[in-house]
């Protein structure tokens, strides 16, 4: 009777912290929201106010390992939720950890259509490891908005 309550007690465990793990990964459809809502505000709140809020690490524009980047269309880093001192940087070569160049992609995968997903491998920050990334992008006039899941 004592082991079998112990593999009860084990089993209820491992199914109470299976979905804290898989909440600790973000959705496709959590990043197409987060892009659709900083899309809202840059056109709301022009480029300057909407970097601002997109860079802040405790607003919302945060959600767990979700941020916002935003590039314009030379290539030009506007905000980025990961790394602020990257705004205004040139990113037009940027290149993932394969050599795929990720911000032509962008610029060129947004041009005929506003919405894209570009794949890639990136740096995760949470798990500090380089793991395949699936950015959600849309062109609103010369802005590139974007957030990105990794693989689960």
């Amino acid at each position: 009777m004592i082991r079998r309550t112990a593999s009860l007690v084990a089993v209820a465990a491992a199914l109470l912290t299976a979905p804290a793990f898989a909440a600790d990964h973000a959705t496709p459809e959590q990043a197409k929201s987060l892009v659709a809502d900083a899309v809202a505000y840059l056109k709301a709140k022009g480029p300057d106010e909407a970097a601002k809020a997109f860079q802040d690490p405790k607003g919302s524009f945060r959600r767990g390992e979700l941020y916002v980047f935003v590039f314009d269309t030379d290539g030009r880093y506007v905000a980025s939720g990961a790394n602020p001192k990257l705004a205004g940087t040139d990113a037009a070569n940027l290149k993932d950890a394969e050599g795929k160049p990720i911000v032509q992609a962008m610029i060129t995968e947004t041009k005929e259509k506003p919405n894209a997903v570009i794949d890639y491998v990136w740096l995760n920050r949470q798990t500090n490891k380089v793991e395949h990334k699936h950015s959600y992008v849309t062109r609103d006039g010369r802005y590139i908005v974007g957030a990105g899941t990794y693989d689960q």
